[in-house]
């Protein structure tokens, strides 16, 4: 910490010592009349780097302000004109310079249409979030959502496949700008069966304002889905191959029709593959240990479908409907070996061979209607409502085999089914309204939402499985979970520019109304009405949140912000009842388990639009811990608890670079955490320091006569870190690899990466609590070689009144949501 702020005081003093000035000029056409909206690009001779975007005004006057000693050219582009660039000159630091005019000519091609071709940057860091952009990677093809979660930069996914963002554990996932209501297991089942070829790309929001829901103490991670704007029709078609230890594919198509009326569009993914997982688990526990070691592959079969359309009802009006889902079925064989042994003489008592099978079958469907009203004025209204279904199912066969130490002399059996269906809803209205005020922007908005979930548990005690099951409900082991959580919520939300700074600050209110009841079954394996256990309740939270922004120097920004967020526990770490993981674990809800609340604060600094450097503390109260507690002598249980408190401060630094057809990206994270809590007393005391740190970086590199071909590494390493202040984690690592070609003029690309080259990607780690040991180690079938092929087919024309007023629309929100910050815009 202490070379992050020295580091930081170098950028201060360096900052405060340099000289800027203003660099000025005009852009006419051929009659000598200034051209308006015109985008203006100041760039740094030596490279042709992008410094700063201008836009020019009524008369065609353009100006950068605070721009420091150096040479440079500006350039200009406008719809229906030739892109054009001044001779270079020369920024001494004493005076203002003033470009001579720039004359733009009239293309001579027809304007009835003009191509868009652009680049987004892999990776754009704005003022409040990181951007992925999907499309432009190469290593991202044959992946799921969750692996493009783990090459993030500073997101972790751990052995469990729980997401942690900036050292932090509470984040929430949404996808296209809504929360899933999904967690645990469910939720990564369900980014498991997600491709990367639907993917647009990945906001990582740190510091969400007031318009977002409160949860998620570490902030929001966004899924965008791909979304064709283009005029006509026109769409691709997708196919890849992927190949491990199992071989793996996936194909896609979308397709969309757009005219001045209506947008109609719509796409398809199918995904067929096989993973293999290896994980082991070695347990003490008093005087006997358990050393497990599990192959499992996973299969998994799922189709994704959106379709939808957007009526422009006039220039102010625009009404829209889509309807998305997901369909997977898989399927999970475990081979489980577990060696129990007598710790005091080292003897092995007996085998366990569990070879367990879980079939999973989800379903999801979403609808949307959606109304949007903008005029020139600045008034904007948009609706939202939101219907979404969810059914998962799950038929698991436990079967247990004991064995003397030879593993061959069977001394018991016991055999169990597990059927348990879940059936999810989601209700949800939203209004959001934002009008011009007193020289800013505000914002008012409410959102209503309600989630009804009901989870069923059978568990059958099998006593033979050929020629036909026989199995026999046990009543007193299964369960009915139904869960119903309402969150009505409030907000305004302000921002301004002033001179040399901007400001935003905003309060959201949040009330809460959950109940929970859970039921025993009868022997029929109905609902047994009169077992009831229940708890109800209801808390109204505020939720304030503020940043300001100095950017009366553009080429070195400085930042602070502030924001109190939520966590609500799930409903899966309600319920009471206890599920058998097997004979000598099983896992319970806690109906006690309270919210997590967090305190954000950030100091974040943008030097010359490409570094960016934060530093942030939060303070977590009643934090999330998911622990292994001891029960019995040997056996073992999980559960979640609320930690007393915890202190994480986190820095981040980031960089892009670009020297003609070369860019690269390095991202560093790291935080320091501080976990207390008191379980009892003894071994059950929490009272632990962790640090831990996060380095991404990728490279890319086009080369060829057309700058066809482009090659790219990237990479992470994750260094030995806690999680949830009990699991202790050693190191992990890897490097991707791949190629990349444009073909069929332009309408085709042909990718080809290796992911994991090393196969380093492997975890291992252990806890220590409540008198029992646990270590854990494993990897999955992380190396693999990809092929991915795309063709797209139709128009790719926007006309060029609308073009004009997207480009402009565009460079507005961008101005104003970075306050002229953000490495985006240096790497268009």
């Amino acid at each position: 910490m202490r070379k992050v702020f020295m580091f930081l005081g170098v950028l201060l003093v360096f900052a405060f010592t340099s000289k800027a000035q203003q660099v000025s000029g005009v852009v006419k056409d051929e009659q000598g009349k200034g051209v308006e909206k015109a985008t203006i690009s100041l760039l740094l001779k030596k490279d042709s780097s992008v410094i700063k975007f201008s836009v020019s005004g009524a008369t065609g006057k353009y100006s950068f302000s605070s721009v420091p000693a150096g040479e440079y050219l500006v350039s200009t582009s406008y719809v229906g004109y030739v892109p054009k660039r001044s001779s270079s000159f020369q920024v001494s630091g004493n005076e203002n310079v003033t470009v001579p005019d720039i004359v733009v000519e009239r293309t001579t091609s027809s304007m009835a249409g003009v191509t868009v071709t652009s680049k987004k940057p892999i990776v754009e860091v704005k003022a409040d979030k990181t951007v992925l952009n999907i499309e432009g990677t190469i290593n991202a093809i044959g992946n799921d959502a969750l692996e493009l979660l783990r090459k993030s930069p500073g997101v972790v996914v751990d052995k469990d496949d729980n997401i942690s963002l900036m050292g932090k554990n509470g984040v929430k996932v949404y996808i296209d700008g809504k929360p899933s209501p999904l967690s645990g297991t469910d939720l990564s089942n369900y980014l498991k069966s997600i491709q990367s070829s639907q993917v647009e790309s990945i906001e990582l929001i740190t510091n969400p304002s007031a318009k977002y829901d409160a949860a998620g103490n570490a902030g929001i991670i966004n899924i965008k889905f791909k979304k064709n704007k283009a005029f006509g029709t026109n769409g691709s078609v997708n196919a890849g191959y992927n190949i491990g230890t199992y071989p793996k594919y996936n194909a896609g198509v979308n397709f969309n029709n757009r005219n001045k009326i209506v947008n109609l569009f719509g796409s398809y993914n199918y995904n067929d593959s096989k993973q293999e997982n290896i994980f082991n688990l070695n347990r003490t526990i008093g005087d006997t240990a358990f050393e497990s070691s599990r192959t499992m592959p996973f299969k998994n079969k799922s189709h994704n479908f959106k379709a939808g359309a957007d009526f422009y009802i006039d220039k102010k009006n625009t009404f829209g409907v889509l309807v998305n889902g997901n369909f997977s079925d898989g399927s999970m064989n475990g081979d489980n070996i577990n060696n129990i042994i007598y710790r005091p003489t080292n003897t092995l008592t007996k085998v366990l061979k569990a070879n367990n099978t879980n079939d999973m079958n989800r379903k999801n469907v979403n609808f949307n209607l959606n109304y949007r009203f903008a005029d020139t004025a600045g008034h904007e209204l948009n609706m939202d409502l939101d219907y979404g279904l969810f059914r998962l199912n799950n038929n698991q066969l436990q079967p247990n085999y004991y064995y003397a130490p030879d593993g061959t002399t069977l001394l018991n059996k016991t055999i169990y089914r597990f059927l348990s269906p879940s059936t999810i809803d989601l209700y949800t209205f939203k209004t959001d309204y934002e009008q011009n005020f007193k020289k800013g922007r505000l914002g008012i908005g409410a959102k209503f939402s309600v989630v009804n979930t009901d989870n069923n548990f059978k568990r059958y005690d099998v006593s033979q499985l050929a020629p036909s099951e026989i199995k026999t409900l046990d009543v007193p082991k299964s369960n009915e979970f139904d869960y119903k959580e309402n969150i009505n919520a409030v907000y305004v939300n302000y921002n301004r520019q002033l001179k040399g700074k901007m400001i935003q600050f905003g309060v959201r209110m949040e009330n809460t109304v959950s109940s929970g009841n859970s039921y025993g079954l009868n022997n029929d394996g109905s609902v047994n009405k009169g077992s009831k256990q229940t708890f109800k309740r209801n808390y109204t939270d505020l939720f304030p949140s503020a940043a300001i922004t100095f950017n009366k120097n553009p080429m070195n920004q400085w930042g602070l912000s502030y924001s109190r967020r939520i966590d609500r526990p799930a409903y899966q770490d309600l319920n009471p009842f206890e599920f058998k993981l097997d004979e000598y674990s099983y896992k319970k809800g806690n109906v006690n388990l309270k919210p997590q609340y967090t305190n954000v604060f950030s100091l974040t600094n943008t030097y010359k639009f490409k570094l960016t450097t934060s530093l942030t503390y939060s303070h977590i109260n009643d934090m999330f811990a998911q622990i292994v507690d001891t029960t019995e002598q040997s056996k073992s249980f999980i559960t979640t608890e609320n930690l007393a408190k915890s202190d994480v401060y986190a820095v981040n630094i980031s960089y892009p670079f670009m020297y003609k057809t070369y860019t690269a990206f390095v991202n560093l994270s790291g935080n320091y955490s501080k976990y207390k809590a008191d379980f009892g007393g003894g071994n059950r005391v929490v009272n632990l320091d962790a640090a831990s740190f996060n380095i991404y970086m990728q490279h890319s590199y086009k080369f060829g006569k057309k700058r066809e071909w482009t090659a790219e590494v990237s990479g992470w390493y994750n260094s030995p870190m806690v999680w949830q202040g009990f699991f202790k984690s050693k190191s992990m690592w890897t490097v991707d690899a791949g190629m990349q070609k444009t073909i069929f003029k332009g309408k085709g690309t042909f990718k080809l990466s290796v992911s994991d080259i090393f196969h380093s990607l492997k975890f291992d780690g252990h806890s220590d609590f409540a008198g029992q040991y646990t270590q854990a180690n494993g990897s999955f079938e992380s190396r693999q070689l990809k092929a991915s092929l795309v063709w797209r087919f139709g128009s790719s024309t926007v006309k060029a009144a609308r073009q004009r007023k997207d480009a402009s629309e565009d460079e507005k929100k961008r101005t104003q949501s970075s306050g002229g910050g953000g490495i985006g815009a240096s790497n268009k």
